[in-house]
């Protein structure tokens, strides 16, 4: 009965004179410029004067499809998320000729429908597509790095980060020719940003036509006799006896009240050494700050985790200066929380650290570009793409400085403008620190 009710509600169109009475128009056709153009210019001289027309474009520019029109200002942006009839986001976007009116009745329109609408402006990727491209970037890259296996880093990820899904296997999802084609035209449309370039790895898998879970390979392999791809987790372990706090360990402050409940002794010191562990055979133990284990004597670092509680997996990165001894008691110590451990190569940030600080840096200067406010951000990218929370989350969960921290280490590690931290977020990390400090 419903679906007979559903279908009876479709009347499909077989001439474009047969939209003349529509309300609002909203398109889907071909994701390229001139076919979305010539299909609103013939619309335009068929619909009346007031009816809204709307595009789903994830990629182009709505204020170019509007370039086409004689008056650009009724056409807004209407971007669904699939699975549309599942996924409640809608971002509403404002072209650079769109009437405020316009936008607000799709707004209006879009929430009278059940869906939550988020209004952006007419930027590159709008909110999600240009949020989320470090998800997949420094997944990639940190693989590209001969750091990690793509089983390990979606482990990472999921078990660590609280994302949904790792990047390789929701690439797979999309289809790489999918993902590697938005990532493209973000880059092609901040005029080639090195922020947003694409992945040469990924590029090779589209090259060789292994598009993921629709042509039966992509990161993985699909077929019915392939052996499933494990993350690398360290063999079992024996526990320190205790380690020394020195300082509370910010963002992961929560995996001290774990070491003493698995009954390893916390000694704590005051000596000014910053926020680190330090291990019976003299190693250091340091959340992921954006530099590298090769630098020190004998350190370990290990990665953000959402909740250090909750977590099932923790990756570590060692050196070449580190000591065995050293690896084995962080590996320990970890195993003894309940956590599976995973060593990945001495990259700078590791995977989630510095996944989570790209996001964040990219969402403040979304913001202070006036794409969207705090909030819509926040709720887009839960809502579409099911982040365990929204950039601003995180940015406070994490504190003021850790994310433009972390980006600046790494600037300094890898100066090609990928990692600088925008403005934007210095602004949030330090310029109220310091103007207070002066008052």
């Amino acid at each position: 009965a419903a679906r007979d009710a559903a279908r009876a509600r479709l009347l499909p169109a077989g001439e474009l004179t047969e939209f003349a009475d529509c309300a609002l128009v909203l398109e889907a056709v071909l994701e390229r410029l001139e076919a979305k153009q010539e299909l609103f210019r013939a619309l335009e001289d068929i619909v009346d004067e007031d009816c809204l027309l709307a595009t789903n474009t994830s990629s182009l520019s709505v204020t170019a499809i509007g370039g086409a029109l004689r008056s650009a200002s009724r056409l807004v942006g209407l971007h669904f998320f699939n699975p549309a009839p599942l996924l409640p986001l809608v971002e509403v976007v404002s072209g650079f000729a769109t009437d405020v009116t316009s936008a607000t009745r799709a707004y209006e329109t879009a929430r009278s429908w059940g869906k939550t609408p988020v209004a952006c402006a007419d930027t590159p990727g709008f909110i999600v597509n240009r949020i989320a491209r470090p998800f997949y970037a420094e997944a990639f890259a940190v693989h590209e790095a001969q750091a990690a296996d793509p089983a390990t880093i979606d482990a990472v990820l999921r078990e660590s980060g609280g994302f949904r899904m790792g990047a390789f296997e929701l690439t797979d999802l999309i289809g790489q020719d999918v993902n590697e084609s938005v990532t493209h035209s973000v880059w092609q449309a901040f005029f080639q940003d090195v922020r947003f370039t694409p992945s040469l790895s990924q590029r090779r898998l589209v090259e060789a036509g292994r598009l993921g879970r629709k042509t039966g390979h992509g990161w993985y392999d699909y077929a019915d006799d392939a052996e499933p791809a494990e993350p690398h987790t360290a063999e079992p372990a024996d526990r320190p006896a205790y380690v020394v706090a020195e300082g509370d360990l910010g963002p992961a402050a929560e995996v001290l009240a774990l070491i003493r409940e698995a009954g390893i002794q916390v000694r704590e010191e005051d000596e000014d050494h910053g926020t680190r562990l330090v291990l019976p055979s003299g190693g250091q133990l340091v959340l992921a700050d954006g530099q590298t284990s090769v630098e020190f004597r004998d350190v370990v670092y290990f990665d953000l985790a959402l909740d250090y509680r909750r977590a099932t997996r923790i990756a570590l990165s060692a050196g070449h200066e580190t000591l065995p001894q050293t690896l084995g008691e962080a590996i320990g110590l970890f195993q003894a929380l309940g956590k599976q451990v995973s060593v990945i190569g001495d990259v700078p940030g590791m995977i989630v650290a510095r996944t989570v600080a790209r996001i964040v840096d990219l969402a403040h200067d979304a913001v202070a570009k006036g794409v969207a406010t705090e909030e819509d951000i926040d709720t887009a990218m839960r809502l579409g793409v099911n982040y365990p929370l929204g950039p601003f989350e995180w940015s406070r969960r994490l504190g003021r400085d850790f994310a433009y921290d972390l980006l600046d280490d790494l600037h300094l590690r890898d100066p090609s403008g990928r990692y600088a931290p925008s403005l934007a977020l210095y602004r949030h990390a330090y310029a109220t620190e310091k103007r207070e400090g002066a008052s």
